[in-house]
């Protein structure tokens, strides 16, 4: 007999916001979304990207797609995404906080524990911390209203969880530029996945679920000696492609995920286990 029962991973229903849509990951992510049949809205600071992406989805997808420029550090620009899903949709089903970012001087992001600036420390954590705070209060909280909940999904990484191995950063560049692994960037991540805790106990008598996503390293642009230092230390072997977060981020903005709450997924090919 023929189970009648819907495909549990559609998202027709859905109205998903994704920050951050403009990025490496997001672009992936906001494909994967309008595979799905969601209606979509991108936002990101990197307004011609995200118009160019839109456009592609509306063109090629059995979806709608609007976006919306915005800085997720000022708060006036996430009220105004708030006021703009409210007077197109009326409602929001899934909010997918996805946007991070580094300092605009990559050297004094790069730069040696004992000599950073307390300057791009704050800077770093008003990008990756802060604004999923805003995110998360202002637009979040618009899921309150359903009747069914929704779903909160922070994008946070496998450096919130462990610390970066500082050995496969030798001789390592990234478009041509020597880096490492600030700091900053782990006690960012990792207060992500603590937001994304206590959020998941704060709102689950209404319904709302609450997870986040700690991917590993993505192959994006590095020199081969840093990606194959970094691949001898993943069981799998190898570093992530970007199409490889979009699994989990449809399973967690679909009804399969209804009983999920509360917890980091870690896709990192292994790389925690030893």
């Amino acid at each position: 007999m023929k189970n009648k029962d819907k495909n549990q991973f559609d998202l027709r229903s859905k109205v998903i916001l994704l920050t951050g849509a403009a990025g490496i990951l997001g672009e992936k992510i906001a494909f994967a979304y309008a595979e799905q049949g969601a209606k979509l809205i991108l936002t990101d600071i990197n307004f011609s990207k995200l118009k160019v992406i839109t456009k592609k989805i509306n063109q090629n997808y059995n979806s709608e797609c609007k976006c919306i420029k915005a800085n997720l550090t000022i708060e006036k620009d996430i009220i105004n995404v708030r006021n703009f899903i409210i007077k197109n949709y009326m409602k929001l089903d899934v909010v997918h906080s996805n946007a991070a970012g580094k300092s605009k001087n990559l050297n004094d992001f790069f730069n040696n524990y004992e000599d950073y600036s307390y300057k791009t420390w704050k800077e770093i954590m008003n990008i990756n911390l802060d604004s999923m705070f805003l995110v998360t209060k202002h637009i979040g909280s618009i899921l309150k209203d359903n009747v069914n909940g929704g779903s909160i999904i922070l994008t946070s990484s496998i450096y919130g969880c462990i610390a970066p191995d500082q050995r496969i950063y030798e001789n390592s560049l990234y478009n041509g530029n020597s880096i490492n692994s600030p700091a900053v960037y782990s006690a960012s991540k990792a207060g992500v996945i603590g937001l994304m805790k206590y959020l998941s106990s704060y709102w689950g008598g209404s319904n709302i679920r609450v997870n986040s996503i700690s991917p590993g390293g993505f192959e994006s642009g590095q020199n081969k000696e840093f990606i194959n230092n970094y691949s001898n230390r993943v069981p799998l072997g190898k570093m992530a492609l970007p199409k490889d977060i979009t699994g989990i981020s449809v399973f967690l903005a679909s009804d399969a995920s209804n009983y999920f709450s509360g917890h980091n997924f870690v896709m990192d090919g292994g790389l925690s286990a030893w």
